[in-house]
């Protein structure tokens, strides 16, 4: 069963048990999963499971951007929205590496590939991102790759 298989028949079951909230989060979904396969008509035939993790891990990024604005306007009812939507978006992504893992990962790549500057920065997120999509916080990744790759 593909991911967008999955986010549709969990949409259906929401309905039937008239859970709002994810019944609102899934809608959003569906919306952005239907505006990126309209950008890719005549490009692409149908979103790939790793690109509708891509999309969905770039949904909980707003939402977390978000929730950093809103906690700044004090506005704690609309973080809580935020928060609900990043719960039932995530239950579709696989779960994400913890910082350790990520260090682990990045410093093996780093010596596969004889990598010893920031000019390979680029090669070494498209590795990343081959491998890791949905499993691995790319934030994160840059972070430890600069301070990595800077040294």
């Amino acid at each position: 069963m593909s991911l967008k298989d999955k986010i549709e028949s969990h949409y259906n079951n929401s309905i039937k048990e008239k859970d709002s909230n994810t019944i609102n989060t899934l809608r959003l979904i569906k919306s952005a999963i239907k505006d990126k396969e309209i950008s890719l008509r005549g490009k692409q035939d149908d979103l790939t499971d790793s690109d509708i993790l891509s999309l969905l891990q770039s949904l909980v990024k707003q939402r977390k951007d978000s929730i950093e604005a809103f906690e700044k306007a004090n506005r704690k009812d609309l973080i809580e929205n935020e928060q609900n939507e990043i719960k039932v978006i995530e239950t579709f992504l696989p779960k994400q590496m913890n910082e350790d893992e990520t260090k682990l990962i990045i410093n093996d790549i780093i010596k596969e590939n004889n990598f010893t500057s920031l000019k390979e920065m680029g090669a070494l997120m498209k590795i990343i991102k081959e491998k890791y999509t949905g499993k691995i916080d790319m934030g994160l990744v840059g972070k430890i790759a600069k301070s990595s790759l800077g040294n």
